[in-house]
This record gives C-alpha cells, sequence and structure tokens, in this order.
C-alpha cells in the first residue's frame, strides 16, 4: 500500500507547480485527443536599452484565448501603448484559432479599460479591502 502525507505550504516548488501543470495537461489531452495549449507574450520594450518593461502574457488551449498578466508602467500609460497590446494579444489569439478570451482583474485595476475594448463582466466576487472586487470578463474574438 502506497503511503500519502498532506501539508499546506506558502512556497511553491517550481518542480511541483510542473508535476501538477504537466499531470493536468496530460490528463485534458488524454480527454479531448490533442494538446494544443501554447504560450503568448506581448513584449513592450524600451527602444533604447530593449529591456522588457510592459506587456501582457498568457496562452490559448481548446479554443480559448487566456489573458494571465498585463501592465503597462505609469508613465507610458494615456498614449494607447495598452490598446496595442491588447489588441494584438487578442489579434494573436484569433490566429490560433481560438473563437473566446477570457481574464479577471480587480476592480481598481482596468475593469474599464477592457469593457471599452469590447471585454463584457461574467462575474464579480468581492475580495479584501471591503468594496473591491475581482472582475471576471470575456470576448468573443
Amino acid at each position: 500500500m502506497h503511503t500519502t502525507d498532506i501539508h499546506v505550504c506558502d512556497d511553491i516548488d517550481p518542480a511541483f507547480a510542473a508535476l501538477l501543470e504537466q499531470g493536468l495537461n496530460g490528463f485534458n489531452d488524454v480527454a479531448v485527443g490533442y494538446g494544443d495549449r501554447t504560450p503568448l507574450a506581448v513584449v513592450l520594450s524600451d527602444a533604447q536599452t530593449h529591456q522588457p518593461i510592459g506587456g501582457a502574457v498568457g496562452r490559448s488551449s481548446l479554443g480559448l484565448l487566456f489573458l494571465d498578466l498585463f501592465y503597462l508602467p505609469a508613465t507610458l500609460r494615456g498614449r494607447g501603448l495598452g490598446s496595442e497590446i491588447l489588441r494584438k494579444f487578442e489579434t494573436e489569439g484569433q490566429r490560433r484559432g481560438c473563437v473566446s478570451a477570457v481574464l479577471y482583474t480587480i476592480s481598481f485595476q482596468a475593469p474599464e479599460f477592457y469593457k471599452r475594448h469590447g471585454w463584457k463582466v461574467f462575474g464579480e466576487i468581492p475580495c479584501a479591502p471591503t468594496g473591491t472586487s475581482r472582475i471576471f470578463l470575456t470576448k468573443t474574438l
């Protein structure tokens, strides 16, 4: 008989995370008959140093585009760069065959930005601090 232990921690070992990801991906691949998950990044770089300073990361999988992280330094906001990054992210998702996209943001972050770009709220969950919420959005591509 195989013995097991369960414990809770706040330090996630990358090898442990990879084990879970590989296991779940393998399960999903068997269930649907293929695996098509592909990372996606739109990188904003400093023109002089060529170092990344902002952008978006996510992935495409099973016809969905996931926007996981999006950051633009405050000094660069209001210039249309965020809109261009989002457009490029969505366009690449479409090129990959994604029919819908999904993301979540926090009420003090950028829900209105996404709404202006055609994203629709499909859920909202209160979180801390009081008056704040996680807002889940989707968009048909």
